[in-house]
């Protein structure tokens, strides 16, 4: 199946069925972003215990003196692949965290290695759950007695995934989606039709040159569709995403661009924005093709 005809395919099989997205929303005034690494927690819970598609949702967040840190963290929702699990994607949820973010994953019913029915056909729905997770955190901020409570900051959020989390990911750039997702990043993933519309949103995306599960023009036809700031980091030599793992090639390289891209987009980081061309370029290991600002 030729590169086109599979894009197709991929595109067509996910779109269907993505939820709408809530009203804009005006963000509060950018915050420093935080000069130290922070020790990290972890807590698990469940937005919509009760109703048609429970999700089991685990979150990292910075630490100090063993309570949530001093301040409101900008949010990161991460989406996992086909039959995995969010500790699976502790490795880069553990960084982000410790750089003043709040990590929010959920595990989706259908397309998670515990799913007991799974369906790939599911992540046509998992754009409106990645939704349904970012209204819950907007309440969880008001919510007295949570610990988390006054520490969210609300107004910036970012979708982040892998493979078909990337896809899911995509999927929440529709038209009319609320202006409090101010970035993306899409790993080894690709757009969807009708994705990469509404309020303009940096986007950032990674794939590895070699990668047989997503083939690289499957990402490269994505960002060539995005409109707005966007970049795509490539990951030389590399597949799906063994380079998503401590000491693999290229994730320090992938681990320092995210930081930053997330830094520039939810800090206003001017500083963090200047490095992404440095953090990106390794020879033989990763290269970025840049349009972040025009």
């Amino acid at each position: 199946m030729g590169a086109r005809r599979l894009c197709a395919v991929v595109l067509a099989a996910l779109l269907a069925g993505c939820g709408p997205a809530t009203a804009a929303t005006e963000a509060p005034p950018a915050r420093h972003a935080p000069t130290e690494v922070r020790p990290v927690a972890v807590r698990t819970l469940i937005v919509d215990p009760s109703g048609p598609r429970p999700l089991p949702v685990t979150l990292w967040y910075p630490t100090a003196h063993g309570r949530v840190a001093p301040g409101r963290f900008p949010v990161v929702v991460h989406s996992h692949g086909l039959r995995s699990l969010p500790e699976l994607h502790a490795a880069l949820a553990t960084r982000w965290a410790a750089a003043g973010f709040v990590v929010v994953a959920p595990t989706y019913p259908y397309t998670s290695r515990r799913a007991a029915r799974f369906s790939r056909a599911d992540v046509r729905n998992q754009p409106a759950d990645a939704w349904r997770v970012i209204r819950h955190l907007v309440r969880l901020d008001a919510r007295a007695g949570d610990p988390l409570a006054g520490h969210l900051d609300v107004g910036r959020f970012a979708a982040t995934g892998h493979s078909a989390g990337g896809f899911t990911t995509a999927g929440m750039f529709t038209s009319g989606h609320s202006a409090r997702l101010r970035s993306g990043v899409i790993i080894a993933g690709g757009g969807l039709a009708g994705a990469f519309a509404g309020p303009t949103a940096p986007l950032l995306f990674v794939h590895g040159t070699a990668d047989p599960v997503v083939p690289l023009t499957v990402g490269q036809a994505g960002y060539q569709r995005a409109t707005g700031p966007k970049a795509f980091l490539s990951v030389l030599g590399q597949g799906h995403g063994e380079y998503l793992t401590p000491g693999r090639p290229g994730f320090d390289e992938v681990v320092a661009t995210t930081t930053d891209f997330l830094r520039w987009t939810l800090y206003d980081d001017r500083d963090a924005g200047r490095r992404l061309r440095t953090d990106a370029t390794r020879p033989g290991v990763t290269s970025l093709d840049d349009h972040l600002t025009g």
